[in-house]
């Protein structure tokens, strides 16, 4: 009988974890900022119009403290919070809200801007990985929860914990997890082996920023942008060299909004603190990167959001007002204020905007003007964790309670899973 029970069980893990790994990319949400760490969703088909309460209310479910975003793969959800003195990471269903697992990461890291982890879990296949507020990275089993293997950053690199508590999350490049660690001196990015969590390179030296690494191709290399705390670098994605870097300084190293591409060879970064704007473009002679300015300004000043570009247009919050200016010139489109310092996803052609106390609103994504097609308040409090939106559903948190809400024509129930 108890042979039989453990093959039922087996049998169903399994068989979760093939619908994780067969879902359609287009229809996932699988890490920090979407697909392609953009912010924007491939959905099409998304509401224009709302009732007066907004979209329908799918569910709604008490949720631990912290600012992890959420994750969306197959018929599961994976996020982090905080909750009797210790960090987890946690998956739910997405029909109900009901937890499916939840693992133990590390202990609470207590915090004046808001107790809880900071880091999205990001989904490979199978597994899930996930980062502490203290700097521990665990991988896991994504059906079921069991620990693969976890790392504690400060041990291995002598990563520091910032100020306000690790916020960047685990990037998978091929058959690495790769994380900005902020460590010790040629340590501030590195790179592990996937499967195993042991270390394949590291690179750079810097304080620890507040972002997350992003891959890209330029030039026909493959690089890794990390935002630091003093400092854009890009690295070899292959070894970890150091391929060029711009020095970037922000009071308190609040280094937070994610590099934002600019193909085929420019990079967009933002920070806050009356810091401002910039775009570099990258140029290869020989064998050698280097970065030039093409343009700098105050007009956007990202605090912890990151912008969105979209038609040769960035779409981001310059500290507490929505801006559309030009990627290329930096010149502004327009503003609108009302949100304070919200997040941003885009969909179907329109900003999904989520203020900073809980307020969504929809907009046409057009540097013509702001147009608003709706908006409804849907949570109190402070709402700093961007939305998710996979499979029709768009997803919302903060410091209490996650939501679900119904969010384009087409979407149907998911099954419970068991």
């Amino acid at each position: 009988m108890r042979h039989s029970v453990r093959r039922v069980l087996s049998t169903a893990a399994l068989l979760c974890a093939s619908s994780l790994m067969a879902w359609p990319a287009e229809e996932s949400w699988p890490q920090y900022r979407g697909p392609a760490r953009d912010g924007i969703s491939r959905e099409v088909g998304i509401l224009k119009s709302w009732p007066q309460g907004g979209p329908k209310l799918l569910w709604s479910v008490p949720i631990g403290t912290g600012y992890s975003g959420i994750s969306s793969v197959g018929d599961r959800l994976y996020t982090m919070y905080a909750r009797d003195g210790s960090e987890f990471l946690a998956s739910f269903n997405t029909a109900d809200g009901r937890e499916a697992w939840h693992l133990r990461v590390d202990a609470n890291r207590n915090d004046d801007m808001g107790d809880g982890p900071r880091s999205t879990p990001t989904l490979d296949g199978d597994m899930v990985y996930a980062m502490g507020a203290s700097a521990m990275l665990v991988a896991a089993k994504a059906a079921t929860g069991e620990k693969v293997w976890e790392k504690d950053l400060k041990t291995v690199f002598g990563a520091h914990v910032p100020r306000w508590g690790v916020s960047t999350s685990p990037l998978i490049e091929k058959d690495l997890v790769v994380v900005d660690a902020g460590g010790a001196a040629g340590k501030s990015v590195v790179a592990l082996d996937k499967k195993t969590g042991q270390t394949r390179w590291t690179g750079y030296s810097d304080t620890p920023g507040y972002s997350a690494p992003l891959a890209v191709d330029i030039a026909g290399t493959r690089q890794i942008l990390s935002f630091a705390g003093t400092s854009l670098v890009s690295v070899a994605a292959a070894d970890g060299r150091t391929l060029w870097s711009v020095p970037w300084r922000t009071n308190y190293d609040v280094n937070a909004a994610m590099p934002v591409f600019v193909p085929p060879d420019k990079v967009f970064i933002s920070s806050s603190y009356d810091t401002g704007g910039a775009v570099y473009a990258i140029r290869k002679t020989g064998d050698k990167f280097a970065a030039s300015e093409v343009w700098k300004s105050h007009i956007m000043k990202n605090h912890f959001n990151s912008s969105i570009l979209y038609g040769g247009y960035l779409y981001g919050f310059d500290d507490a007002t929505l801006r559309c200016i030009d990627a290329n010139t930096g010149q502004e489109k327009w503003s609108q204020k009302g949100f304070a310092k919200g997040s941003l996803l885009l969909a179907d052609g329109h900003l999904v905007i989520f203020s900073e106390s809980g307020l969504l609103a929809l907009a046409e994504a057009t540097p013509e003007a702001y147009r608003e097609k709706a908006r409804a308040q849907i949570l109190e409090g402070r709402t700093w964790t961007m939305p998710t939106l996979a499979r029709g559903r768009l997803y919302l948190r903060n410091q209490k309670t996650m939501v679900a809400l119904e969010f384009t024509a087409s979407a149907s129930p998911t099954p419970v899973a068991q």
